[in-house]
């Protein structure tokens, strides 16, 4: 069914563009149609009552891209958002929002796999960097890393507390060799060039200052029988003190 050549429909085809699909005994859109709006925008899918509602697609004048669950107009549900800068979001959404659990994958070959709040990373999820390969994985608070979680790198993990997205408080360096670097962060924040209004900028210089370090060490070799093999015995302990080194 199409609005070409019904007087009736005129004025809504000025406000909502072009419609071609179903329509209810009040003759609001309904059931399956494609939508040409006024700006370009294009919607093909599910109606109900006049809204978009249920499975469809809807594909933006700039090139950006929808495939999901509507709700009374609104993104709610499964979906998957494909952006104009090649960006890629696909998960839970809820009143036009990102929420929930989804997998967002960033121009640069970035990837966060976690929780969402109103569009922000909230919640536990992991972050994957495309370029060394390493991860965070924690918790997040307003599209920031926050309270506990780690760092993983190929052969080695940095595992703290983190605050506004650095780690802060006693950590800890974990390497596969079987040992552990104990210590902190230190922050400091240091002057950059002037911002286009002349005010400084800043940013965070991270400074490590180790404590200690602990991993398998010998113990002291016992005797043995002539001809027997000897077996050396590991135990945990810490074998430098930064802090104190005579302790």
């Amino acid at each position: 069914m199409s609005d070409a050549g019904s007087d009736e429909f005129d004025d809504e085809r000025s406000k909502l563009g072009e419609y071609e699909g179903g329509r209810n005994e009040a003759g609001e859109r309904h059931g399956v149609g494609k939508a040409v709006l006024p700006n370009g925008d294009v919607y093909q899918g599910k109606y109900e009552s006049g809204k978009r509602h249920g499975q469809g697609t809807y594909r933006f004048k700039n090139g950006a891209r929808y495939v999901g669950d509507y709700y009374q107009n609104m993104k709610h549900g499964q979906g998957t958002f494909y952006y104009p800068d090649g960006s890629k979001y696909e998960g839970s959404w809820v009143k036009d929002l990102r929420q929930g659990h989804g997998v967002y994958t960033y121009p640069n070959g970035d990837m966060y796999d976690g929780q969402w709040l109103q569009h922000m990373r909230h919640g536990q999820g992991i972050y994957h960097y495309h370029d060394t390969g390493s991860k965070f994985k924690g918790s997040w608070v307003n599209g920031k890393m926050e309270s506990a979680g780690e760092y993983i790198h190929s052969n080695h993990r940095y595992k703290s507390n983190f605050g506004n997205n650095y780690p802060f408080g006693p950590g800890k360096y974990v390497f596969d060799i079987g040992c552990e670097q104990h210590g902190q962060y230190h922050q400091t924040e240091q002057d950059r060039a002037e911002g286009e209004w002349g005010e400084l900028a800043s940013t965070t210089i991270l400074k490590w200052i180790p404590k200690c370090i602990t991993g398998l060490t010998l113990s002291t070799p016992v005797k043995k029988t002539p001809g027997e093999l000897y077996q050396p015995k590991m135990r945990w302990g810490c074998s430098q003190d930064f802090r104190n080194p005579k302790s």
